[in-house]
């Protein structure tokens, strides 16, 4: 694999600097192919944090879905809660709870409650909710999702940070002198992220309270920026998260072979049952879709050194992040998909986070000085064989 120079990164003012490397994690929707036991697909689910955490990724991001038949995860909070039992040292976030379909007290303390059960591993995401027809069976609209999601994140700061407390009638419910009766385990707090997706809402929440964000786009910052000068907040590029979808093979050839096993399912989930603005991906044929993964930034179907360029281009183009998530699919089959994910790890992280350089170096520095050492070795092989005879 070709290298690359390699820029650690932390945030200075809001620019990017030596220091802080990378960090990596999976953001599980989840998204399962349609036709499977939902049992088995939920624990696969399971299965692949543990994964994850063996391999040494810093994260993980699970999302909540009530409708389309594809995303099996109704709580994040409960599967969490499984998924900490079975983990040792990965941190572990709702990606993301829809926060207009949640009394914000109550979901303050789930959340503090799985912080005293992680020993301060979790994170939250919010969100506005993705899908409409999660809404709809609510009783929301489209077009109450945001205002909604505006107001209650406000009342959820305000029961996080704040000991007083908070009355409020709204639409969905109503807090008479709320407060949390059980402080977080995480000091001052756990780590709050908030997704900015199809619309710059996200964005400018992450810059009003200064939390982190999560977002598909490296084009978002400049929004949350500009919100937290306004706010007189600071927000830092280390909290940022960036996901796209990849799928890694020992060859490019592999790769593409192994998505054919359900790549087409993944984009007509997108095309034909979602709602999502932004995500119509237009492609009808299978080499199509890997035709617009590949080509037009999406993701990554292909080997380590690729998703290494790809993400290089991401820092670039973004002038830096904190965390990058691998936006986990069905695209291939089980032993292919888990073989991705630990080529990844085993090629990728170390790369962008310098370790691979500093293995090469010393390399490096060995193979220069080989010819020396061995002369002398051999010298020395010699004199004591002379000496015992």
């Amino acid at each position: 694999m070709k290298r690359a120079p390699f820029t650690r990164c932390r945030r200075a003012n809001n620019q990017i600097e030596k220091g802080t490397p990378m960090r990596f994690g999976t953001f599980i929707v989840p998204h399962h192919l349609s036709i499977q036991n939902p049992t088995l697909a939920i624990h696969s689910d399971l299965d692949l944090i543990v994964h994850c955490d063996a391999l040494g990724f810093d994260e993980a991001w699970v999302g909540e879905h009530h409708s389309g038949g594809y995303s099996l995860i109704g709580s994040p909070e409960v599967f969490l809660a499984a998924a900490a039992e079975r983990t040792k040292r990965i941190r572990l976030g709702t990606g993301v709870v829809c926060l207009p379909y949640h009394n914000p007290l109550w979901l303050a303390e789930r959340i503090v409650l799985l912080d005293h059960l992680t020993r301060g591993r979790i994170m939250l995401g919010v969100g506005a909710g993705a899908m409409p027809s999660d809404g709809r069976m609510i009783g929301l609209r489209p077009d109450q999702h945001r205002p909604l999601m505006d107001k209650s994140f406000e009342v959820l700061m305000q029961l996080l940070t704040s000991e007083e407390p908070v009355s409020i009638k709204t639409d969905t419910y109503e807090l008479d002198r709320a407060r949390l009766h059980i402080r977080p385990y995480s000091s001052p707090l756990f780590d709050i992220a908030v997704t900015a997706l199809a619309s710059p809402v996200g964005a400018r929440l992450v810059g009003k309270y200064g939390v982190s964000m999560l977002s598909m786009s490296p084009h978002q910052w400049s929004v949350a920026e500009e919100q937290a000068a306004q706010s007189g907040k600071n927000v830092d590029r280390a909290g940022w998260r960036l996901t796209c979808p990849m799928h890694l093979a020992e060859t490019k050839e592999e790769a593409l072979a192994d998505v054919r096993y359900g790549i087409e399912d993944w984009f007509r989930f997108w095309q034909q049952v979602a709602a999502v603005p932004g995500m119509d991906l237009p492609a009808d044929t299978v080499e199509q879709m890997i035709a617009l993964v590949n080509d037009k930034g999406l993701g990554v179907i292909g080997t380590p050194a690729t998703a290494v360029r790809h993400l290089r281009r991401l820092q670039e183009q973004s002038g830096g992040f904190g965390c990058f998530l691998l936006l986990d699919h069905e695209w291939a089959r089980p032993a292919a998909k888990r073989q991705s994910y630990e080529l990844f790890a085993r090629y990728v992280i170390p790369e962008l986070q310098g370790h691979s350089r500093s293995l090469e170096q010393a390399r490096e520095r060995q193979r220069e000085m080989r010819a020396q050492l061995y002369a002398a070795n051999v010298a020395a092989v010699q004199r004591a064989s002379s000496s015992t005879s």
